[in-house]
């Protein structure tokens, strides 16, 4: 059986919910890149009785133990020193470690306490996994011929680091890195998972690569992975399939890896040397949100008007007393005259608005929560979109799915302009 990683997070509030663990997902698609084995993960509280069960359990079906969390000052921070009773080595003061920690102490301006000198105890025989943000360095330790140990802090950006600059460089060297996992993520919108699927279902018998179909928050994914000698022959793996792939969806098929909506569609007014003013009232600013998420996104987005009272809809929109008298807020008379009324003040090329019931309340027979309705202007004229998302997942997904597919007819209209070169 081939070597394999085991990932292992140490801290109770992890188990409260308290912290989501985003350190396990970052260390999964780590070792998913370097082609390293990965059938387990464990969470553990800060308890040493149970600490030493998870690691008793794991040190028999796993070669490379990683650990996250409990490299701290405080009485709860149990991870060195239950490894070491694991082990049955004692822990060894490291005083370059106690220089270190002076320092970076020193440099912040504040005063190192002693409960501090802890982190400088490791066990005996493990190496340091230095720790270049923070105060608590990890180590390396191989307590026997076949397992390896490399513990991390449980801050991310701190854990990170180490394991980019000094854990991977390590994992090279010492044999665990034969091939590489490359993979490519196309993402979808407009398009459910079972239609996508269903598109693509020939694709999910191939090996190498693989494809594998994601859905969250309305959002489609279609994961192309393959395992190579090199980065160079896995993405020529990958570039005829995703090719193949991004025919079949068309415009449903927006951008891939960490392309989002928002930054597509920034990416096309630049194109086209558009600007775009939003008007929002059932998303309270998500909108506005989403699209400043972007940086650089000054260059094409001009503001907007959170118009979540019919009198600011009226005022700053010029929104017709008569379409809210006879058509209400939510409707698509409104949202067209809400896009054209920003559109206007703001003088941007494009105007989009966002008018709806997100609930839990406030819905009827006729106009139930999750009735939505997108408005868009340009030169050409104002257009009207009704969707009904539901109202069974909550405020947040309507609002949510609200402000993306926005975004999404936007960014459809915008590459019929890229493709009919009209403004």
């Amino acid at each position: 059986m081939a070597k394999a990683a085991e990932i292992i997070c140490i801290g109770t509030e992890l188990l409260l919910g308290d912290i989501l663990n985003s350190n396990a997902q970052f260390l999964a698609k780590e070792l998913a890149k370097l082609g390293i084995a990965h059938y387990y993960q464990t969470v553990v509280g800060d308890n040493p009785e149970r600490i030493q069960k998870a690691v008793a359990i794991a040190a028999e079906r796993s070669q490379l133990l990683l650990f996250t969390g409990g490299l701290g000052p405080t009485p709860d921070d149990l991870t060195h020193a239950t490894l070491a009773q694991c082990f049955g080595v004692e822990l060894v003061e490291h005083p370059e470690i106690i220089a270190d920690m002076m320092r970076k102490f020193a440099q912040r301006g504040r005063p190192m306490t002693e409960n501090n000198l802890k982190q400088a105890w490791l066990p005996d025989g493990a190496s340091v996994l230095t720790n270049a943000a923070g105060s608590a360095p990890g180590i390396i330790w191989q307590p026997r011929p076949d397992l390896t140990l490399l513990t991390f802090p449980g801050v991310p950006a701190e854990m990170r680091l180490m394991w980019r600059d000094v854990a991977v460089p390590y994992l090279k060297q010492a044999g665990w890195v034969q091939q590489t996992l490359f993979s490519r993520t196309l993402k979808f919108w407009g398009i459910s998972e079972s239609a996508l699927a269903e598109k693509v279902n020939h694709f999910f018998a191939q090996q190498n690569p693989t494809v594998a179909p994601y859905a969250n928050h309305g959002e489609v994914k279609l994961r192309i992975a393959a395992l190579a000698d090199s980065e160079a022959t896995a993405q020529a793996l990958i570039q005829p399939v995703e090719q193949e792939l991004r025919t079949i969806g068309g415009q449903d098929c927006y951008g891939t890896d960490e392309d989002t909506l928002a930054s597509v569609v920034g990416q096309l007014l630049q194109q086209t040397q558009g600007t775009l003013a939003v008007a929002e009232s059932c998303t309270g600013g998500g909108l506005g949100a989403l699209l400043t998420d972007t940086p650089g996104s000054s260059a094409y987005f001009s503001g907007g008007v959170i118009a979540y009272a019919n009198a600011v809809k009226v005022k700053l929109l010029g929104v017709e007393t008569s379409a809210l008298a006879e058509q209400g807020a939510v409707s698509a008379l409104v949202a067209e005259q809400m896009a054209a009324g920003v559109r206007d003040r703001l003088e941007t090329t494009w105007g989009l608005s966002i008018t709806g019931i997100a609930g839990p309340e406030g819905g009827s027979n006729q106009k139930p929560v999750g009735l939505v309705y997108i408005g868009l202007a340009n030169s050409r004229g104002v257009f009207a979109f009704e969707h009904r998302f539901g109202g069974q997942r909550g405020r947040e997904w309507v609002r949510r799915l609200s402000a993306n597919t926005a975004l999404d007819h936007l960014r459809r209209m915008l590459l019929d302009v890229t493709h009919n070169n009209y403004y």
